[in-house]
């Protein structure tokens, strides 16, 4: 029996978010990737996990994956992105915020994606034309809202505009704190929150083309009808690149004020 490319994403995320229940709590073995990221075992084996399915439905399809880099045929059209953990320190320190990430890529064009949650139970998953959130086997659609005001903001780095934008900064914005309320959990699962209405917006910085970590939360973000652009309103992945994703376009014109104060004030000291 053939099973869609959204049901594939699904299932592979759902195998990854399985395999990171199944070792949570438990002493992990670290691996160091250098300037204080790293890998655990369980990172390792929900990336087999997702790896093992996409490779038995698709085996013509290549894979982008965070810890096994590109594998599969080369020059193929078709590339699946996959992200086993997002939010490995958290995870690490037995904190309940991560994600499992999954995108496939045709072309230029990510047509599919699913992001699980594998302590909440739930997988945000889209085809492209609309986004839904599936708990017990149930979709819902889901739809943006910026009612709470809470903004995601990442404080990791890298930080390549930060001669003139850091996102610490914008947390300290008068502006900003008049307006709403941040939040940091340190995990792209927050992108698909904007996607289902938990979250106003989100805000990094950072060259994101061809992510494996962001790629499945802007699909998420897109097909439900967010305003997704780079961090100062351009066209996503072109000039000082980063993401400002926000429910409305009210909200993201100003969040995109209050990102360009910065930009201004950084080039003036220049």
């Amino acid at each position: 029996m053939s099973i869609t490319d959204g049901e594939l994403a699904v299932a592979a995320a759902e195998a990854g978010a399985a395999a990171l229940r199944a070792r949570y709590g438990t002493a992990l073995a670290r691996v160091d990737k250098g300037a204080g990221d790293f890998a655990t075992a369980a990172d390792l084996d929900a990336e087999r996990a997702v790896l093992d399915l996409l490779r038995a439905a698709r085996p013509r399809d290549e894979v982008l994956a965070e810890e096994s880099g590109r594998t599969g045929p080369g020059g193929s059209e078709r590339v699946w992105l996959v992200d086993p953990l997002c939010g490995t320190l958290n995870y690490a320190a037995r904190t309940m915020l991560a994600s499992v990430n999954v995108a496939l890529r045709v072309g230029a064009t990510t047509t599919v994606a699913a992001c699980a949650d594998p302590f909440a139970g739930e997988v945000f998953w889209t085809e492209g034309s609309r986004a839904h959130v599936r708990r017990d086997g149930v979709d819902e659609q889901i739809i943006p809202s910026a009612r709470s005001r809470l903004v995601e903001v990442n404080l990791d780095p890298p930080f390549p505009n930060e001669a003139t934008f850091r996102a610490v900064r914008l947390l300290a914005d008068p502006g900003f704190e008049a307006r709403f309320r941040p939040r940091v959990v340190s995990t792209t699962l927050a992108v698909a929150w904007v996607a289902a209405g938990r979250r106003a917006a989100y805000v990094t910085d950072g060259q994101l083309r061809d992510s494996v970590h962001f790629a499945s939360g802007i699909a998420l973000c897109r097909a439900a009808g967010c305003v997704v652009t780079g961090i100062r309103g351009q066209p996503l992945h072109t000039g000082v690149g980063g993401l400002l994703v926000a429910a409305d376009e009210e909200t993201h014109a100003a969040l995109s004020a209050l990102v360009d104060r910065q930009f201004a004030a950084g080039h003036a000291q220049l």
